[in-house]
């Protein structure tokens, strides 16, 4: 008979899980395509292509939202038996507040694990198909910024002709081993920058041990230069924050593959933050099916659920809001970014924890 209740838990659990996640899906497809056509308003594509986009994008965004759809799961799901009688049955048949909080919350724990090995790369595959879609259609596509594996590239737009940059690695505010090629309109080379390291703080580029080529005539004429500057619409920010999507990049791919993002010039700071996010996933469900156990199994008393669905509805805007709070006490050094990611966790843990303890003595 136990194994028939716990089966039954589980199976009316994860079926609530899947509802929610569609309601979501169909909301978000809703909400992003209108922002999608708005894209593409003016450009010859057809409908299809908005509509695929958003299909592609849904998925991550789900996963973003995973800890307050199994907050409202877990609410809708455990209303559900408490007032149709379920509950009281499982009590009689011996299963404690305790005992119906540890299965549901250890399935979410193990549900979120399973997202992030078997789920989370299909949606970074597809997130990263979905970037790379939008930019080609991008109407700034003259300004090109690209991470691969010989570093970084960066083709930037000037007043009388366009740059070329390339640049091994970066080392914190410095592209290091850097070669720049200037065109004029006609995209004829004007001069070849060679320079070890160049500082890029801010929009005026310091350069150091510098050599440059210009072209006279066809002949090019060296000139060695220890310091040097160039004005440059990027700085070291706003380089890097056009990177800091990590919905493409899946939790396998970090593990695997740090060390290796890392040497192309990722952010060793906001790599950490993605992979302790995605790491933090599994502990959050648990915790937020905790959450929602104290809220839903205080007494077995059929009650409406208007009054659940707004404390529901607050409670997930206060750690949404909670959570983000964290996150810029990190991104501004606060505390630091990989802390940033379990702060919500341990917090909202440690008042699970007391509430549970109540609630198992009801």
């Amino acid at each position: 008979m136990s194994n028939i209740l716990i089966k039954y838990l589980l199976n009316g659990f994860l079926k609530t899980i899947l509802s929610v996640i569609l309601i979501v899906y169909c909301f978000g497809i809703i909400l992003n395509l209108f922002e999608e056509i708005e894209f593409f308003k003016g450009l010859n594509v057809s409908f299809f292509t908005p509509f695929l986009l958003t299909n592609f994008y849904v998925p991550s965004f789900i996963i973003q939202l995973l800890p307050f759809i199994i907050f409202v799961s877990s609410m809708w799901f455990l209303l559900k038996i408490r007032n149709n009688k379920d509950m009281l049955i499982l009590k009689v048949f011996g299963f404690s507040n305790f005992k119906i909080f540890l299965i549901l919350s250890l399935s979410s724990f193990l549900l979120g694990w399973l997202i992030l090995f078997v789920f989370n790369p299909i949606t970074s595959k597809m997130a990263k198909y979905y970037e790379i879609t939008k930019s080609n259609y991008s109407r700034d596509i003259d300004h090109l910024i690209t991470f691969n594996k010989n570093g970084i590239w960066i083709r930037e737009n000037l007043d009388n002709g366009k740059r070329i940059i390339s640049a091994s690695k970066t080392n914190g505010n410095n592209l290091m081993d850097v070669v720049i090629f200037n065109f004029d309109k006609d995209y004829n080379l004007k001069e070849k920058i060679i320079s070890e390291s160049v500082n890029i703080e801010n929009n005026e580029w310091r350069f150091t041990n510098t050599v440059i080529l210009k072209n006279f005539d066809g002949l090019y004429k060296e000139e060695k230069i220890n310091d040097f500057t160039i004005y440059s619409n990027y700085t070291y920010e706003k380089i890097t924050s056009l990177f800091k999507n990590f919905d493409t990049m899946s939790l396998i791919d970090l593990i695997l593959n740090y060390q290796k993002l890392v040497e192309i010039g990722y952010s060793k700071t906001y790599l950490n933050q993605s992979l302790h996010s995605l790491l933090s996933i599994p502990f959050f469900l648990f915790i937020m099916t905790a959450l929602a156990s104290i809220l839903t199994m205080n007494t077995l008393k059929k009650s409406k659920n208007f009054k659940f669905i707004i404390i529901g509805l607050l409670i997930c805007i206060a750690i949404y809001y909670f959570k983000d709070l964290s996150l810029a006490l990190g991104k501004t050094n606060r505390v630091p970014l990989a802390l940033a990611s379990w702060i919500p966790v341990f917090s909202v843990g440690i008042f699970s924890f007391i509430g549970i303890l109540q609630i198992n003595e009801k």
